[in-house]
């Protein structure tokens, strides 16, 4: 458990607005239990209107669109980052990416070098990578190799400077008893902070 009273934006990558997702319910879930001991802001990407990215040149010298400018804000406070998402075919979902791709910009959380490398500007930030999942947990570990999730560590969250990195994977979320022990994993690890 931290020392002290952490900041941590949660971050729900669910693209649906329905809020009957468990996604959803799992970010209200740690955020309830984090706020006995933690600051908590939230982003849910369900709510939120921004372009996809169609050209490289507009990561490097675009401007972040106004609705994402709170995000960056929320990121930017924060001193952990705790990320929900679906896997949806085998990936994250398509909105999360273009989230990332508009908020994690040169300037914000990446500054570019003469040499071609960046310095992370996001240090240092821990974060959290809750992932659901219709097949078994494990199966998406140890068949699949977690590759989107190992994707989305390297790639987009060690690149910016956030590490560590910790994940939960909650299978099988079709089942009733698998949704309850997931929201009593994540409610512990709201608690915690971590």
């Amino acid at each position: 458990m931290p020392d002290a009273m952490a900041r941590i934006v949660i971050i729900d990558g669910h693209p649906h607005n329905d809020e009957n997702h468990y996604v959803h319910a799992l970010a209200r879930a740690y955020g309830k239990a984090a706020r006995k001991a933690h600051e908590v802001r939230h982003i849910e990407l369900a709510w939120l209107d921004f372009p996809v990215l169609r050209d490289p040149a507009d990561w490097h010298g675009g401007e972040t669109p106004p609705g994402l400018l709170e995000a960056q804000r929320d990121i930017a406070w924060a001193d952990h980052v705790v990320i929900l998402y679906p896997l949806w075919l085998g990936d994250i979902p398509a909105l999360l990416k273009a989230f990332f791709e508009q908020t994690l910009r040169p300037g914000f959380a990446v500054q570019p070098q003469p040499e071609g490398l960046y310095t992370k500007l996001l240090v240092p930030k821990s974060g959290r990578v809750i992932v659901t999942m219709g097949m078994p947990a494990a199966g998406y570990r140890f068949f699949f190799m977690s590759h989107s999730l190992r994707s989305l560590k390297r790639n987009i969250l060690a690149f910016v400077g956030i590490a560590p990195v910790r994940t939960t994977l909650i299978g099988r979320v079709a089942s009733s008893r698998a949704r309850a022990h997931g929201l009593r994993k994540v409610e512990q690890l709201g608690r915690k902070g971590i």
